[in-house]
């Protein structure tokens, strides 16, 4: 049985919501090796159909990825997500503290990419426009914990903001952090309109990964994420 097949936390006719584990990619690696594509096999739950992922997550970062099982169900959840009527929500844990308690980053974002450095994103006038709200849930020692809440949809969003807009990489970023280390990037939560239907949606568990850094789930119930 596949992995990914006990970590289906909100399923119905048309979706289903998996927690990613971190480390999984989407999309099949030119490595070869295995990917998302390698367990949809195992999600069909009585359908014929494979289902099909509707999103992306980098392979890093776990939670909250929405798949369709239908090609009718896939095109208008894209369309969602295209139109910016997804609600999601991410914590992560950075390398630093801010001394805000909350904001918004706005930072147009555009894709380099280098020979020696591979692709990143960067702030860039010309970029594509992306905002991000965050806010601090809890410091212990060096560190933060940060809800945060994107209005826009980039590329490596989360992880570009943190870095230039809060100043700090998240931990474990291989790109724009340290990369020593688990990256400590999550998708908590995840809710698709759907019209008069209620809402596809589902709030992934917070990671070992976390509490192993000193921040554990009780830190999201107390602030109510």
């Amino acid at each position: 049985m596949s992995l990914l097949h006990d970590r289906v936390i909100f399923i119905d006719g048309e979706a289903l919501i998996i927690d990613k584990p971190a480390g999984l990619p989407v999309d099949a690696p030119r490595d070869g090796s295995l990917s998302l594509e390698n367990h949809l096999s195992s999600l069909t739950f009585g359908f014929q159909r494979w289902p099909l992922p509707v999103h992306r997550l980098d392979r890093d970062t776990s939670g909250c990825l929405l798949l369709a099982r239908n090609p009718k169900a896939h095109k208008r959840y894209a369309a969602a997500f295209e139109a910016g009527t997804v609600s999601k929500r991410y914590v992560a844990v950075v390398d630093g503290v801010p001394e805000e308690e909350s904001g918004t980053i706005e930072l147009a974002l555009k894709k380099i990419s280098s020979a020696a450095k591979g692709w990143r994103m960067i702030p860039a006038r010309e970029g594509k426009a992306a905002a991000t709200d965050w806010r601090r849930i809890a410091v212990r020692g060096s560190r933060a914990l940060i809800a945060f809440t994107p209005r826009t949809g980039r590329t490596h969003q989360i992880r570009a903001h943190a870095l230039h807009g809060l100043g700090f990489g998240i931990v474990g970023d291989p790109v724009y952090g340290q990369g020593s280390e688990t990256m400590l990037l999550h998708s908590r939560f995840l809710s698709i309109p759907r019209g008069e239907k209620p809402p596809a949606e589902a709030t992934a568990p917070l990671p070992p990964s976390f509490a192993a850094a000193g921040f554990g789930a009780e830190y999201l119930d107390e602030a109510g994420i």
